[in-house]
């Protein structure tokens, strides 16, 4: 533990914060590369690094995963391959020709999602016209109407509004490369019955279709105006669009098409935040969808405090320092639905001041009660706005309240992932824990109970929204449940806990892989790995279970490198289920260390 917590503190920024780097699919770096292609500023220097890194992932079936370990992923293929051929690799190299074979087995670049045939339409490899439709007037949609953007989550939000503009000006650009070879030829039109809100929507797709040819010329004016200036007010300090990688690039398209040139403060802005979510080593040079150094920086400080740092420690007082001044107090896209509501609380990145989030809030706040910084009065209002955030069935989702509504997954344009932000497990435990740790024994603390109660699989177990998977979703249902009182030899904490040492592996740690988000075989079952070992070990060491909790800690003993830190190539964190993950970098350190200290805390009585 001492080990850790000294290499966890040596990685601490002279700011105050901490930030991992944040790892995900290649994906990310081919669709950079083709962005600077659209815009006519890609250097070589940049194509050479990016194109090393992108080779370095394939492996030796041809193909391209979207997280380490996992099975191939026939759209990332697609990208990887497309930024490849930019990059000057020909078609008849052994690497390449291996990808188009997996391509083609898996029905070619017409079995791909709509995100990568948008990107192939901007350099004319794929028909606009066959493509789903969604017109700019979307943005008039009153917040009552059925798709309005407000329907869509935060991070589908910014992406979508981009798009209607991308797609109302059907650009083609030159790519300067053919991939006829992976076309099959086998167009599959899947048409649902009307019966079906997919099938409705399907129909509306195509008299979408017809209207596009034609549209109102003053309305679509109007339209393009509105979502131009949406765009415009919702860049963040830092240049980008939520913080993250889709909405960003998208929105960066979007204006450029509307006529801003990249010499205006706003599109140069853009790049170059960009620029500084990129890394260039000795692997190559890739781009990070997101960066997440607030989330970091509280559960280093948790960890801190559980392996025995005193409040007044200047490590932590130095971090308390930096996340108090990140405390975000302008309305947001949240006040669309709470407009009553003061603001309060904190993001997960450097600049996201439109979409504060639940989870983040909730874990600052834990983190701040650890520190002399307790008393802070950021901490009220972050409390305050976290109860205004919670939803109508009691539970709690990341960045709005009541974001519920699932027509918007029926729409055949929405293949990309989660389109929605209900209530979740993990941020509601994380909020219940928060707010009974902080003496709130308030009406809503008992219905986040209740939520959570509710909402126990039947295997005893909890869906992991943001954290892979049901080891996450378990372990932190456990710890809130007793924290809010719940007594350890409750049912519900006992079916949680014999879940958790079921699906204990031999060596003591626990694992569960990524593809347990769509098949339930997989769930609890995976690679031993740090971070989750760290979280089912925190729910054990909650419930009271010595037996498994001690084999748990043995295998962080036995994994320990020499350095104090932990290897971790497993993505162990969630962007959409099914479709996006992550490898947040530090979590193979403030998970365990986290763990080790609660473990002692216990069993040594530890301070």
């Amino acid at each position: 533990m001492e080990a850790a917590r000294d290499a966890l503190v040596a990685m601490q920024h002279v700011e105050g914060y901490w930030k991992g780097e944040l790892e995900t699919n290649v994906t990310m770096d081919a669709e950079d590369l083709l962005l600077r292609q659209f815009l006519g500023i890609r250097t070589d220097e940049e194509t050479r690094a990016t194109a090393t890194w992108i080779r370095a992932n394939q492996r030796d079936d041809g193909t391209w995963a979207n997280f380490y370990g996992g099975p191939p992923d026939l759209s990332t293929t697609v990208e990887a391959y497309v930024a490849l051929r930019l990059a000057g690799d020909s078609p008849d190299a052994e690497h390449m020709a291996r990808a188009a074979a997996f391509v083609l087995e898996s029905g070619g670049v017409e079995a791909t999602r709509v995100f990568t045939r948008i990107w192939l339409a901007l350099f004319g490899l794929w028909d606009w016209d066959d493509l789903p439709v969604l017109p700019p007037e979307l943005i008039f949609l009153p917040r009552w109407f059925p798709l309005n953007i407000y329907d869509f989550a935060c991070w589908a939000r910014q992406t979508v509004v981009a798009l209607t503009v991308v797609a109302h000006h059907r650009p083609v650009r030159d790519l300067g490369v053919r991939i006829d070879e992976l076309f099959s030829g086998r167009r599959v039109v899947l048409r649902p019955p009307l019966s079906t809100w997919a099938g409705r929507l399907s129909l509306l797709d195509r008299l979408l279709h017809l209207y596009e040819r034609r549209p109102l010329r003053s309305l679509r004016r109007a339209a393009l105006a509105k979502a131009e200036r949406w765009i415009v007010e919702h860049q963040e300090d830092d240049g980008g669009w939520g913080g993250i990688q889709p909405p960003w690039v998208y929105s960066i398209m979007a204006l450029h098409l509307a006529g801003y040139s990249l010499g205006h403060p706003v599109l140069r802005g853009a790049l170059e935040g960009l620029d500084g979510f990129t890394i260039t080593d000795g692997s190559g040079r890739r781009l990070e969808a997101c960066q997440s150094p607030v989330w970091d920086t509280v559960l280093a400080m948790i960890a801190l405090a559980d392996a025995g740092m005193k409040p007044d420690d200047p490590v932590l007082d130095r971090a308390a320092r930096w996340v108090v001044g990140e405390e975000i107090t302008r309305r947001g896209d949240w006040a669309v639905r709470r407009p009553k509501l003061a603001p309060g609380g904190w993001a997960f990145e450097f600049a996201n001041d439109w979409y504060p989030d639940i989870d983040d809030t909730a874990e600052v706040v834990l983190a701040l009660r650890r520190t002399e910084s307790a008393a802070d009065p950021a901490i009220e209002r972050g409390i305050a706005w976290v109860l205004g955030m919670q939803c109508a069935d009691g539970g709690w989702g990341a960045f709005d309240a009541d974001n519920t509504r699932t027509l918007c997954r029926e729409h055949p344009f929405c293949d990309f992932g989660e389109l929605i932000d209900p209530p979740s497990a993990d941020v509601t435990a994380h909020v219940v824990e928060m707010l009974a740790a902080s003496g709130r024994a308030t009406e809503a603390t008992g219905r986040g109970v209740r939520w959570l109660l509710a909402n126990q699989e039947d295997d005893g177990s909890w869906f992991g929204r943001w954290g892979a998977n049901h080891v996450y979703g378990t372990a932190a249902a456990i710890v809130a449940l007793v924290e809010a009182g719940v007594q350890r030899d409750d049912a519900a904490i006992a079916r949680a806990v014999d879940w958790l040492v079921e699906h204990q592996n031999d060596d003591g740690g626990w694992g569960e892989d990524l593809r347990s988000y769509e098949d339930p075989a997989w769930r609890g079952r995976g690679v031993s790995t740090a971070s989750q070992t760290g979280w089912a070990l925190q729910g054990l060491v909650a419930a009271g279970e010595r037996d498994a909790a001690a084999r748990g800690v043995r295998f962080l003993i036995d994994t320990q490198r020499d350095d104090g830190t932990w290897d971790e190539p497993w993505f162990t964190g969630t962007g959409f289920p099914g479709a996006f993950y992550i490898n947040y970098h530090l979590y193979r350190m403030v998970f365990p260390l986290s763990a080790l200290g609660r473990y002692l805390e216990r069993e040594e009585g530890r301070g």
